[in-house]
Parts: structure tokens; sequence; C-alpha cells
């Protein structure tokens, strides 16, 4: 079964990205908020991963949920800025 991942991958802001290895690296508990098949879910945990697989970006939470990166709007109220970090 195929969820979002059937789109395209968008790079996503290069500062958020950076907060998110900031928030790794700190092991700190994360509200993340981000969507699937349409649906906004929230899920609290600590951010064990961040990796590239199949030319898009995610993460893995310590409950074993992965999060592809460009389906998150916010962590810990945080929201995901427009701009992204690909260079063309």
């Amino acid at each position: 079964m195929k969820e979002n991942n059937e789109q395209d991958y968008k790079a996503i802001n290069c500062s958020f990205y950076d907060k998110l290895l900031d928030l790794a690296s700190l092991k700190e508990n994360v509200v993340m908020a981000f969507e699937v098949n349409n649906q906004k879910k929230t899920e609290n945990g600590l951010i064990k991963a961040v990796f590239t697989k199949d030319k898009a970006e995610y993460l893995l939470l310590d409950s074993g949920t992965v999060i592809r990166l460009d389906y998150i709007f916010s962590v810990n109220g945080f929201e995901l800025p427009n701009s992204s970090c690909s260079i063309k």
C-alpha cells in the first residue's frame, strides 16, 4: 500500500533540518506534527536518526515511527518555513 511517498520529495528548509539534527543530538523529547494520507497527526518522542533513503529524507522516532521530512509541518510548535535547501 502506497502512502504519501508517491509524491516527489521536496527538500525542506536548511535551518529546520539543522533544528531536527540538534534535537536528535540533544536527545530531547519532541512533539512532531505531520501529515499522512491527508490526515494531520502528532507524535511525541525522541528523534533517534535522520537519514536518506530512495532520494528522500526521513527521521526515526524512538517509538519506531518513520516520518518523511517534507510531511512535517512543526516540531515543538516551531513551524517548517516554506523555503527549501535545494541547490539548483
